[in-house]
């Protein structure tokens, strides 16, 4: 059949005892999955000089059996000539892929991360570069085929902007979810510690009427 899965991790979860399994056990039942690294160069503040001593992800795939495919992770048509050729793959021979892009994290881990306390503005600015970053080949790629130019982009930004500003004014407007939604988005019914939590919540919410306006959200 045609139907097949893709798993997408970074290299930081490559690290993890779960990837070794996956990939086993997917080689040996012959599982119809494209497991896809986005290598990134950090698990958080940790870089992959820490992470192994070997060639990257690419390898392991060989050694438990995958057909394996390493990318240029910041070549859109690189990564989509690789992706459609991993798909036939794996549904033709009905066995597992791993593809390992290869491509480097600018921005933070999350708003909760200063990357700047563990690499320099140069190795950043370095990924950032006209050319180097996918954006930036994007855009000479479709500039060099007569796609694309700097009028285009100038209109298509001021364009996207005012559709988000709007998009968020109308959101701001409406209500947000009700209360209950916090405990509903796992299980089809809660279970006895999220009824308790629910509950404790409520009563919370109740004991301070001044810290919480019930009004912006939907009822439960």
């Amino acid at each position: 059949e045609g139907d097949f899965a893709v798993a997408y991790f970074g290299d930081g979860a490559a690290s993890e005892g779960d990837f070794a399994v996956a990939l086993n056990f997917a080689a040996t039942l012959g599982s119809q999955t494209i497991f896809v690294c986005r290598n990134n160069g950090y698990a958080i503040s940790t870089p992959v000089s820490e992470q192994y001593a070997g060639d990257g992800i690419a390898v392991r795939g060989l050694a438990y059996g995958l057909p394996t495919l390493r990318v240029d992770g910041n070549d859109l048509i690189s990564v989509y000539n690789a992706t459609k050729a991993a798909r036939e793959l794996c549904v033709r021979e009905q066995r597992p892929v791993l593809m390992e892009l290869m491509t480097y994290r600018v921005g933070h881990h999350s708003t909760s991360d200063d990357a700047s306390r563990y690499r320099s503005v140069d190795e950043v600015s370095t990924w950032t570069e006209d050319g180097v970053s996918p954006l930036g080949r994007m855009f000479r790629m479709l500039r060099a085929k007569g796609l694309w130019d700097e009028g285009v982009e100038k209109q298509f930004r001021a364009a996207v902007r005012a559709e988000v500003i709007n998009a968020l004014k109308a959101a701001e407007k409406k209500q947000k979810g009700p209360l209950r939604d916090i405990f509903t988005d796992v299980y089809d019914e809660l279970n006895w510690a999220q009824q308790e939590q629910y509950q404790e919540l409520l009563e919370h919410v109740k004991r301070h009427p001044k810290a919480y306006d019930l009004s912006k959200y939907r009822p439960s």
